[in-house]
């Protein structure tokens, strides 16, 4: 990358989860999902290969049981659309849940330590659900492991919709 001009554009400014793809999760969900959009406005990296533009605008929905990538300028020009497979994603949101779920459970009763070893855990599969958004958007779009995070809580949120709380 360039300077900080060139960086500038490679950003998200919004990103907004399509409505009719989510329905509400429980208030950790909601609060989880509240924060990795917060923190994804306030630093990411995010950029279209080959395009100078930027920065950008992102909903992200499902279509037809796909995640939809919906990119457009910070004006609401269309810039692109990516459709990926939820296949590759199933097992480790999955195992997110379980593991969230057994993290909000933990802080509720648990000690300090057992609290510990599971957000240990919760941070691995989070990593591991970060690295899979980066390698199914190589060449799409072009992002950073910390955009990938927040990015990967989003996918399981919409994923939540239909899943068995």
């Amino acid at each position: 990358m360039g300077g900080a001009g060139d960086i500038s554009g490679r950003r998200l400014v919004a990103i907004t989860l399509d409505e009719a793809s989510i329905e509400r999760g429980t208030p950790d969900q909601e609060h989880e999902r509240a924060i990795a959009i917060y923190d994804l406005v306030e630093e990411n990296v995010f950029g279209i290969p080959g395009h100078a533009g930027g920065p950008y605008l992102l909903r992200l929905g499902l279509v037809a049981n796909r995640l939809s990538f919906d990119i457009r300028l910070e004006d609401d020009v269309p810039i692109v659309n990516h459709l990926l497979s939820l296949s590759p994603f199933r097992k480790v949101i999955k195992d997110y849940f379980l593991i969230c779920e057994s993290y909000y459970e933990a802080i509720r009763t648990a000690s300090p330590e057992r609290i510990e070893a599971i957000d240990m855990g919760r941070r691995g599969v989070h990593d591991e659900g970060a690295a899979l958004v980066m390698e199914r958007l190589d060449g799409k779009i072009e992002i950073n492991h910390k955009t990938a995070r927040r990015l990967f809580t989003l996918i399981a949120a919409l994923s939540w919709k239909g899943q068995e709380r």
